[in-house]
C-alpha cells in the first residue's frame, strides 16, 4: 500500500508530466512549494491580489481548468461572487482541484477554512504554486500549452541568494 523507501518519513513524490491529468485522489500528498503565508516572495502578485483578487483568481482557475474557461470569464464570476461574500466558496473549490491535480496536502487546515480565513494568501500560493510547476501565470493555458508543444519551457525559479 505504501512505498517502502522514504526519506525521514516525509515521501519525495515527482510529477510524471508536467501538466498532470485530473486525478483528484491519491494516496500520497506532497508539500506546497512555499508556504501560505509567504505573500512577499512574489511582491507584484502580492499587490494585484490584495486589491484586485479578481484577476490572480480568474489566472489560476483558468490554468486548472485546463482552458475550458477563460480568465476574464472567471475573473468576473469571481467579482460578481465577491459583492455576495460568497467568493470565498468558489474559489475554495479551485484550491481543492489544484490540489488534487498535483497531489497537494490539504495545509495547514481545509481548503474552505483556508479561503475563508486567508482569502489573499490562498490565491498568492496558489499561483506561487502553479507558477513553480513551470506555467507562465500572465499567458494563460493555451500558450503554455503552445509553449510545451515547441519545447519551450520557462525559465527555473531561483531562490534568494544571500551572502
Amino acid at each position: 500500500m505504501y512505498p517502502s523507501s522514504h526519506n525521514g518519513g516525509a515521501m519525495n513524490i515527482q510529477p510524471t508530466q508536467p501538466y498532470p491529468s485530473n486525478s483528484y485522489t491519491s494516496a500520497a500528498t506532497r508539500r506546497w512549494s512555499t508556504g501560505l503565508g509567504h505573500c512577499c516572495d512574489d511582491p507584484a502578485n502580492c499587490l494585484i491580489t490584495c486589491f484586485c483578487p479578481c484577476i490572480t483568481f480568474g489566472q489560476i482557475a483558468e490554468i486548472v481548468n485546463q482552458g475550458s474557461v477563460s480568465c476574464a470569464a472567471s475573473g468576473v464570476i469571481y467579482g460578481l461572487l465577491g459583492l455576495t461574500g460568497l467568493s470565498c466558496l468558489y474559489s475554495c473549490s479551485y484550491r481543492s482541484r489544484l490540489r488534487g491535480q498535483y497531489d497537494l496536502e490539504e495545509a495547514p487546515c481545509e481548503d474552505c477554512l483556508v479561503h475563508f480565513c486567508c482569502e489573499t494568501c490562498a490565491l498568492c500560493q496558489e499561483y506561487r504554486q502553479l507558477r513553480n510547476q513551470g506555467f507562465d501565470m500572465g499567458i494563460g493555458w493555451h500558450a503554455n500549452m503552445d509553449r510545451q508543444g515547441r519545447g519551450i519551457m520557462a525559465a527555473p525559479v531561483v531562490g534568494r541568494m544571500t551572502r
